[in-house]
């Protein structure tokens, strides 16, 4: 399981939870890890506008729409350098 830096996660209640469940590892993300802030982004973005309220008939059309929306994003909604002057880059 991948967590962020949060101190509510390394309370002795949780890691004495944690530590029962043999076949759960954890792993915590680096304080500033602002690349997998990008991912969460990316896959808040992806739940805002395609998961709610969607139907797939077949994972065929699921998987169909997960490439489809990658595409559609790459190619309009990516850019990792938007705002930013020369300058401050």
């Amino acid at each position: 399981m991948t967590l962020d830096n949060l101190s509510v996660q390394k309370q002795k209640e949780v890691m004495a939870w944690v530590d029962r469940r043999r076949r759960l590892t954890l792993h915590r993300t680096p304080t500033y890890a602002s690349g997998l802030y990008q991912v969460e982004i990316w896959f808040n973005t992806y739940s805002r506008d395609v998961l709610k309220d969607a139907v797939w008939h077949s994972k065929a059309d699921l998987v169909r729409q997960i490439m489809e929306y990658i595409r559609v994003y790459s190619s309009e909604g990516a850019s990792p350098s938007a705002g930013l002057t020369p300058g401050n880059r």
